[in-house]
């Protein structure tokens, strides 16, 4: 790529400059510096138009280049420890994705002018402990997103294609583990125990976020089916509403899925409440949601409490969360953790966990890992 400024010390080695290049608030082009003879007034004039002309095609050249260069981007998550799940036996391994999943994307936008912008992602999780594509053989080479979207200031942001469901982002926003599901009680009570019909993300769907509104914003999606191995219609759909301002966020999201070929669990409606509140000395979080599968008619309750401590570079993480079960039985976890940064980008990290389900041996788990971000 060429730089401006490489081109702009290009241009002062083979040109002088008569006085300032910005003058009076205009752009004003070198010109070369020639002797002032009558004969050579005309060569002058040709020399000025057409360095003008030149120097604007490559600088225009340049800006739309830039601006619609596709970004690499990114994180890698590896650790080592030892997982035992409630009723089973412990296994020590190096694993991938403990605290986020591993992932590597490719995006690029453009500005079209008068607050409009389009922007298209494609993002693939990645098993950094084997370097396979997927968080599993089979899954889809960009399961994680694949969407074009066009955005407004005024009226908000389209995106078709794959799309992260709003439930998905409510759940990871208001636990102190994030998107963990290695460790985060919330994650693994929706999404990992199969209360949740359907994936984190939807495929063949449209999601609509409205712009701000006084700290309001408010969100529809919806999609034709789940992935390509669906047993039904697909009729997805799903409502949010999220409140921001200053410490306190918070958000309601309405979900219905109908069955997915590859769920353990039939068509569900899921709704839940989430908060935070960061004091400064300490953020909390808080999450309630209510799912019913509805063709067993079994109901399941998902409660959540967390806390997140900065020390420094550093943070001390815990959450707790139930997981109450019409037609089986309860299951409580509770994780503890400590992360902390050596830069903005990477992250290391140790966490434990205890998972109790009623009636059997209890599960546990740790960890010691290293997060980077590109």
């Amino acid at each position: 790529m060429v730089h401006f400024a490489n081109l702009q010390l290009a241009t002062q080695r083979c040109c002088r400059f008569y006085g300032s290049p910005r003058e009076g608030g205009r752009l004003r082009f070198p010109v070369f510096a020639l002797s002032s003879s009558s004969g050579e007034n005309a060569m002058k004039a040709v020399l000025k138009r057409h360095l003008a002309m030149g120097t604007t095609l490559v600088l225009t050249s340049l800006a739309v280049h830039a601006q619609g260069a596709p970004l690499i981007y990114g994180l890698v998550d590896l650790s080592i420890g030892s997982t035992k799940a409630p009723g089973g036996t412990s296994s020590t391994t190096l694993d991938s994705g403990k605290m986020t999943t591993s992932f590597i994307g490719l995006g690029a936008s453009e500005d079209l002018g008068g607050g409009l912008s389009a922007t298209a992602r494609f993002e693939s999780f990645l098993r950094a402990n084997t370097g396979g594509l997927g968080r599993f053989y089979g899954d889809p080479a960009f399961s994680r997103t694949a969407s074009v979207s066009l955005s407004s200031k005024t009226l908000g942001t389209l995106s078709l294609g794959r799309n992260t469901t709003a439930l998905f982002v409510s759940t990871l926003l208001f636990n102190a583990f994030g998107d963990s599901f290695g460790y985060s009680p919330s994650i693994r009570h929706y999404f990992t125990s199969g209360t949740v019909t359907g994936d984190t993300g939807w495929s063949d769907s449209f999601a609509y976020s409205s712009p701000s509104l006084g700290g309001v914003r408010f969100g529809v999606a919806g999609a034709t089916k789940t992935n390509g191995t669906d047993e039904s219609d697909g009729s997805n759909w799903s409502l949010n509403l999220g409140y921001g301002s200053g410490p306190l966020t918070s958000s309601i999201v309405v979900q219905r899925v109908t069955k997915d070929g590859t769920s353990p669990v039939d068509d569900t409606r899921t709704a839940q409440i989430g908060g935070a509140y960061d004091f400064g000395a300490a953020k909390v979080f808080a999450q309630y949601g209510e799912v019913e599968n509805l063709t067993t008619s079994a109901k399941y309750k998902v409660s959540g409490l967390g806390a997140r401590f900065p020390v420094g570079t550093s943070a001390l993480v815990a959450q707790w969360g139930h997981l109450n079960a019409s037609e089986s039985d309860d299951r409580n976890t509770l994780s503890v953790g400590m992360l902390h940064n050596l830069s903005k980008r990477t992250e290391l990290y140790a966490v434990a966990m205890h998972d109790k389900v009623e009636g059997i041996s209890s599960g546990a788990g740790y960890s010691v890992g290293i997060r980077h971000r590109f």
